[in-house]
């Protein structure tokens, strides 16, 4: 998942910890969110496909209301791509600065660390919207940004086959999102209740209390320039 990002770098291992702890209980609220949100937006296409057929096409304002909600789905895709590098990236650092975290069981089947976990779920998640979009006979590209999504948008919005297949494509993809992201949380969850392990074990107070003594010892000792000097007294 890559090496430990620049902010990491620079804290203690103590401090390190706590804003592991915060970061991973506001990701977790994230992806609870994301879930909630691309449930919206399924429901809320399978009420436009509802009115097109109904309708020869989609009047230009609704339209605009499906170009918003598939471009939020795009954004929710890209949120939890993110999510799961961030925790991955987590894990690896933990490891690195922890050989007691290194060491600890993760509970995941096979031993697979988290890192392998979520590059796999990343892995997983994008090909299969890859594919859902390779069905359609659209390519991954063609909604790789959201100026080259707006612009396919905009093109199959000029016909009722091409309004539906929009519509038919956004709501396979948000319901495979609902899935993944249920998945996702349920690694975030698992990694956290690890981490709180670990946090409370004999170890992890081992690791932390010899950081504590390592930053006492290296620390420098204040400058006595412009006092008076002292000397020693037996």
């Amino acid at each position: 998942m890559g090496n430990a990002t620049e902010w990491t770098q620079l804290l203690n291992n103590s401090e390190l910890v706590g804003l592991v702890g915060q970061s991973a209980e506001q990701i977790q609220n994230q992806v609870t969110q994301i879930t909630q949100l691309a449930e919206q937006i399924q429901n809320q296409l399978n009420i436009y496909e509802n009115m097109l057929q109904n309708t020869l096409q989609l009047p230009e304002h609704v339209w605009g209301q499906v170009e918003n909600d598939l471009t939020r789905l795009q954004s929710l895709v890209n949120q939890g791509q993110g999510i799961a590098f961030s925790m991955g990236n987590m894990d690896d650092v933990l490891k690195q600065r922890f050989q007691s975290f290194a060491e600890f069981d993760t509970g995941l089947a096979g031993g697979e660390t988290f890192s392998s976990s979520y590059q796999t779920w990343s892995d997983t998640n994008r090909d299969t919207i890859a594919a859902t979009l390779r069905a359609a006979g659209l390519t991954s590209e063609q909604f790789g940004s959201e100026e080259a999504t707006m612009a396919q948008l905009r093109s199959m919005s000029e016909s009722s086959v091409g309004q539906m297949q929009a519509l038919q494509v956004g709501h396979e993809i948000a319901a495979q999102q609902v899935a993944q992201t249920q998945k996702l949380r349920g690694l975030v969850s698992q990694q956290i209740t690890m981490m709180g392990t670990w946090y409370q074990s004999e170890q992890a107070a081992q690791d932390l209390a010899q950081n504590r003594r390592e930053e006492f010892f290296q620390s420098t000792a204040p400058s006595s320039s412009g006092g008076q000097e002292m000397e020693p007294r037996w």
